[in-house]
């Protein structure tokens, strides 16, 4: 991943922190004012993969684990 990906990101991590929309204008002033150069059509990219997703939700979002062979009752060896 490019510094300028990894720079949208964490811009998109910021305004959902702030409880701000993610658009494009937001995520193009936050690496703008970290001096970060970024191709603008990275914004507009991110701001429509985003839209109507709650990205602290997508975070807490844990995913299930299998069960093991010690979570059926019974091992390898038995």
């Amino acid at each position: 991943m490019s510094n300028a990906e990894k720079a949208i990101v964490y811009a998109s991590l910021i305004l959902a922190d702030d409880g701000l929309e993610i658009n494009a204008d937001n995520l193009q002033a936050i690496t703008k004012a970290a001096g970060v150069t970024v191709d603008p059509i990275y914004f507009g990219l991110f701001a429509k993969a985003l839209a109507g997703r709650d990205i602290n939700e997508m975070l807490m979002n844990e995913e299930s684990e299998e069960e093991s062979d010690d979570d059926m009752g019974f091992g390898l060896f038995d």
